[in-house]
Formats: structure tokens, sequence, C-alpha cells
């Protein structure tokens, strides 16, 4: 009997050796031994995302992609309809150009121009007139930098899309005296060497620089390009004199 007695308690104890390592290997990664917790590799991204170019954590700079730089003329481009109408002015004398920057206070009101368009200067394929402005006014002013413009037809509305500007001017302020002139160039290719599709404007609405209000010139140069190959528009800055 004693010898039954020790067996039993014998195999007692193998089974429970057994399920001991059994619960041990369960927690465990297969070693026989418990796993400690793991992590991923990597870190996590800020909340909102880094809003720098090469995470310097300097902003990334942005670029408007207009040619409005200090003091260059906004030259808003106006609305065909635009009620204001001028009336053709005489040349006048050329302004005196200086290379200061703006003087908003004494810039000229479209109130205080007058707009006409000079004599077509043809070449290589172009049109080229010179938009010019005349100080009607009994004070001296200033223009500085692109006026606006559209071709417009017989009911006002706008003919071809807004004129662009010619890059790399040197813009530089335009003081007018009473009768003094400025001018800007408008230029096109020949649509009959371009291929262009074609239309023919009853005036030209010119906006001066820094101005809403615009004036209304009779267009008597025949047609321009308004869409397809070769249509662009363009306007130069404005400098002294007539263009003549």
């Amino acid at each position: 009997m004693a010898n039954s007695s020790q067996s039993l308690r014998r195999a007692a104890l193998l089974v429970s050796a057994v399920a001991v390592l059994g619960l041990t290997t369960a927690c465990g990664d297969g070693s026989g031994t418990v796993s400690s917790p793991q992590t991923e590799s990597g870190t996590a991204a800020p909340a909102g995302g880094d809003t720098t170019a090469d995470g310097s954590g300097t902003p990334a700079a942005t670029s408007s992609g207009t040619n409005t730089g200090a003091g260059a003329g906004t030259g808003s481009h106006p609305t065909a309809s635009g009620s204001s109408t001028s009336t053709s002015a005489s040349s006048g004398s050329g302004g005196t150009s200086t290379n200061s920057g703006t003087a908003s206070s004494s810039r000229c009101h479209t109130s205080e121009l007058n707009a006409k368009i000079g004599g077509n200067d043809p070449g290589a394929g172009q049109e080229n007139f010179p938009i010019v402005l005349t100080n009607a006014s009994g004070r001296t002013c200033t223009v500085r930098g692109y006026p606006g413009a559209a071709f417009a037809s017989a009911s006002g509305q706008q003919l071809g899309p807004d004129p662009q500007r010619e890059t790399g001017a040197t813009v530089t302020t335009i003081t007018l005296k009473p009768g003094q002139s400025a001018w800007a160039g408008l230029s096109f290719s020949n649509p009959e060497i371009s291929g262009a599709k074609t239309a023919t404007p009853a005036t030209l609405v010119v906006t001066p620089p820094d101005e809403k209000d615009p004036l209304k010139v009779k267009w008597t140069n025949g047609t321009v390009p308004v869409s397809g190959n070769a249509s662009s528009v363009r306007l130069s800055v404005f400098s002294a004199g007539t263009g003549a």
C-alpha cells in the first residue's frame, strides 16, 4: 500500500508540472519565456502635417503668379461695359520718367486723363500700337506701371481674353504736367499670319494704373485676334511721351 500511495503522489505532481508548463508556454512567444510589449518602428507625423517644403520648420514660400510688383501699377482689368468715355487728345509733350517708388497721392485719376490709340508701327508679323494717356487736368500727376485694357464690341461685350503683361520691364514713375503724355505698348501677332480667329472691336477699354474707372477709345484699326493660335495680346509698361 505504501508503494501505491507514493506512485499516486508522483503521478499527481507530474500532472501539475505539465499543466504549469502549458500555461507558461501559451503566454510566451514559443520559446518558453514571456515576451515583452512590442512597438512599431518609425514615428507618427504631426497631426496637422508639416507645412514646410523641406521640413526645416520654415514656412514654404508661395508665389501668387501675378505681375503686380510693388508700385508696378495694378491697372486692373476693366469691364468692357465701363461707363466712362474719353475724347481724343492732342499728344502733348512727354512727361518725366523717374525710378522713384509709387506716388499714389499724386497719381493721375481717370477723370483727369484723355486716352487715344496711336498709329500702328508693324514689324516682324507684329502689330504695335501705343496707348497714350494725356494729362487733361490743371495739376501735375503721375502714372506708373501697366494699363488695363480690353477689346469690346458695340454692345460692350469683351472680345478675347485679357491681355498679358510683358515681363522683365523696368517700371518707372512718369510725371505728367498738364498737357503731357505717357504711353504703353499694345501688341499682337497679325491674324493673317498667325491664323488666329478674329473679331472687329468697336472700342478699346483702357484703365489707368491703380484706377478702377475705365476710358473707352474708339477702335478703328480693323480685326484683332480673339482665340486660337497666337491670339495673345500683350501690354508694356508706361513710358514718357506718345510712342510716336
